[in-house]
């Protein structure tokens, strides 16, 4: 071999050695420090690039969603939150308006769960069209529970039955 192939080699190893440790010491930088919390405005500013018809039409859709909103916090006996009973985030409620809410362990979660039982993306809750809430598993690998019974299928909630991921509770209220 030329002496510049062996040097072209030994800077590329270099090169991968190198991209090993900063890998390396970023894994322990977030396991020692957590995620980082990213605010979540980039919507904001989206909607302040749009032009003038395009935001008409967004500010009509929202209000129609309102609406929607609105009739079906209307239905007696309706959850309106989502509250965590058990876990390190006991406490916490999010509010019920129509969207989706993931669970998991990434960052870009409505509920971070930071437990090493929970997946990056465990389960989401989202609304069906009747108004019900759905709680569905994501292909997680230490699974999703409700009254002890272990999701496989997309699953209606009832109002206050406990839901468990990992060592966290989550239940629907009024």
């Amino acid at each position: 071999m030329s002496e510049l192939t062996l040097t072209v080699m030994r800077l590329g190893f270099l090169a991968v050695l190198w991209l090993f440790v900063i890998v390396a010491v970023q894994v322990i930088r977030s396991d020692l420090f957590g995620t980082r919390v990213t605010q979540r405005a980039a919507g904001r500013r989206e909607a302040q690039t749009r032009p003038p018809q395009q935001r008409q039409q967004a500010a009509q859709a929202a209000q129609g969603r309102q609406q929607q909103n609105n009739n079906n916090r209307a239905r007696r006996g309706a959850p309106t939150k989502l509250v965590v009973s058990e876990g390190s985030l006991a406490g916490t409620t999010v509010a019920l308006q129509g969207q989706t809410i993931t669970l998991g362990r990434a960052h870009d979660s409505t509920i971070v769960l930071d437990d090493d039982y929970a997946s990056s993306r465990h389960a989401r809750i989202y609304p069906d069209r009747d108004g019900n809430w759905i709680v569905e598993d994501l292909g997680s690998t230490n699974g999703t529970f409700m009254d002890r019974n272990r999701l496989t299928t997309p699953t209606p909630i009832p109002l206050g039955a406990p839901i468990r991921i990992g060592k966290t509770v989550i239940e629907l209220r009024k």
